[in-house]
């Protein structure tokens, strides 16, 4: 069956399980739960899988992880993704519900594509990777092995506008805790040594080293400890910050920058500061390679579906973010494509979350699984654009 033929299968079974796959992301949307915790949606999907003839593992290396395969002969590994960890309070605020609805959806197809042909296409392996919000699931997955002997990875992400280019970039957390002397605020002031002030001098520091940042630079943070009562001069402050850049080398050169902004502040308050820096699963969220070659081919069938794409240099210059598909990428080739779902606001909002939950971000979604199907078919049936890809990541990754 010519690959063509194929890629039509893979979609007519995609719209066949339209209303399953919808219930996927609804039954998601409504029970959402914060990373490492993802016990409820790590059990529908796996359910799912199984009962439709996937080889299940479950609790991969993580409890709340999953791998899932489906063989056709021989042929390359190709790695459809799935996330599935909620936000604090605000839920699918990030559409993670729909990602996991678009990997099964992409899995699915292109297993109804396998069964149809008589040749060898390989393997689909679907992942369910938790606590992509600040736990770095993927990051453990890679250290035990997991994608050692994948080809290609792809998963897609919701978001306020279309691109196959995901302009991810490096983010590390930074545990900043001074520690003064506490003593009465009104009666002896001049007995304590206060750590709030440090805290505030902290965050004023690093105000001012914005104007000095570079526009791909970025630098948020909140006081997450300020002390107790305001007739106690605060003997301790906690400053929780991440900071963010396109590339490892600045994003260590920001990094020394800020410490110097925290250490400033403790030299002129008397207090003590302790700067740690927070990994994820011993690692932090590296910026993502994307495939070009992918990214091409993916947006190719995007826009046979509808969509339009802006191009490659108006992607570049869209919003960042950060994520540890970052890392599967310095793994194997690898692409992250964005689509729209209609979201009165942007990611991390209740506006989001709202359209998470939408029939229009399901159709999206829709379109975004159709697009990956399609991709990984073009892989699978075509040994000379494997090699490519794989010559384009290993000269990227030099």
């Amino acid at each position: 069956m010519a690959t063509e033929e194929l890629k039509e299968v893979a979609t007519k079974a995609i719209d066949r399980l339209d209303r399953e796959l919808f219930d996927i992301g609804q039954h998601l949307h409504k029970n959402p739960e914060l990373m490492f915790e993802e016990y409820k949606a790590h059990d529908l999907l796996t359910n799912y899988l199984e009962k439709h003839g996937f080889q299940v593992n479950r609790g991969h290396v993580l409890p709340t992880a999953f791998r899932a395969v489906f063989s056709h002969g021989k042929g390359p590994k190709m790695c459809v993704i799935c996330e599935y960890d909620a936000l604090p309070e605000i839920g699918h605020a990030c559409g993670h519900n729909l990602i996991a609805e678009a990997g099964i959806a992409t899995a699915m197809g292109i297993k109804a594509a396998m069964e149809s042909s008589h040749s060898d296409l390989g393997q689909i392996v679907v992942y369910g990777t938790p606590a992509e919000e600040g736990g770095g699931g993927k990051i453990n997955m890679i250290k035990e092995g997991c994608f050692d002997d994948i080809d290609v990875a792809m998963m897609v992400h919701p978001c306020s506008y279309d691109a196959g280019y995901a302009n991810v970039i490096a983010i590390m957390m930074l545990t900043v805790t001074y520690e003064g002397k506490s003593a009465h605020a009104s009666a002896y002031p001049w007995e304590g040594v206060n750590a709030l002030d440090a805290a505030v001098q902290a965050y004023v520091n690093i105000s001012t080293l914005r104007q000095q940042c570079k526009p791909s630079w970025r630098i948020h943070g909140i006081i997450s400890n300020g002390g107790t009562k305001p007739n106690i001069i605060p003997a301790k402050c906690v400053l929780q910050y991440q900071i963010r850049a396109p590339v490892d080398a600045e994003l260590k050169q920001l990094k020394q920058k800020c410490e110097n902004c925290f250490k400033s502040a403790a030299a002129a308050t008397g207090c003590s500061v302790e700067i740690i820096s927070h990994d994820f699963c011993g690692d932090y969220y590296v910026p993502l390679l994307n495939n070009l070659q992918m990214v091409n081919i993916y947006e190719k069938h995007a826009k046979s579906l509808g969509i339009t794409f802006a191009s490659l240099e108006e992607q570049k210059n869209y919003p960042t973010a950060s994520t540890d598909m970052g890392n599967v990428s310095k793994a194997v080739p690898s692409i992250q494509p964005y689509y729209t779902i209609g979201s009165r606001g942007v990611n991390h909002t209740p506006e989001f979350t709202e359209a998470s939950g939408s029939e229009y971000g399901h159709q999206q979604t829709i379109i975004a699984a159709k697009s990956m199907a399609m991709t990984c078919l073009d892989v699978m049936t075509d040994p000379e654009l494997l090699i490519n890809i794989k010559s384009e990541f290993h000269s990227s990754c030099n």
